[in-house]
């Protein structure tokens, strides 16, 4: 069994650090923005209010307290600009006491969505 010196270990993260931030389309941004989810379930029309916690021009990380799936097609407004956009989910992280973690991906992002500098 090898076993990795301190800065072996720096520099395989930081590697992997890179391969990822690589993949990324934008920047990322610490922000809780108040946004409304609006999706189809079994037939009916659903809604509700929900916070993001990241966010980049091409989508967020948003809380949302109701259980959605993988691929689930969205309408997502930004309370505070008034903008909708479609949008759906790539990234379903685990439950929390405030909600469900879920990346979501804007379908055709505007680059002021968010009405931030990003």
């Amino acid at each position: 069994m090898q076993v990795k010196t301190t800065e072996q270990k720096r520099t395989f993260l930081k590697d992997v650090g890179n391969r990822y931030s690589e993949k990324r389309r934008g920047n990322r941004m610490n922000s809780r923005v108040r946004v409304r989810a609006e999706w189809e379930a079994e037939g009916k029309s659903a809604s509700a209010e929900a916070f993001t916690r990241v966010v980049n021009p091409y989508g967020c990380m948003v809380i949302l307290k109701h259980s959605l799936e993988l691929n689930q097609r969205l309408s997502l407004t930004n309370l505070a600009t008034g903008t909708s956009n479609a949008s759906v989910i790539v990234w379903k992280g685990n439950p929390r006491p405030e909600g469900w973690e879920y990346g979501i991906e804007l379908v055709a992002p505007d680059m002021d969505f968010w009405g931030l500098e990003l």
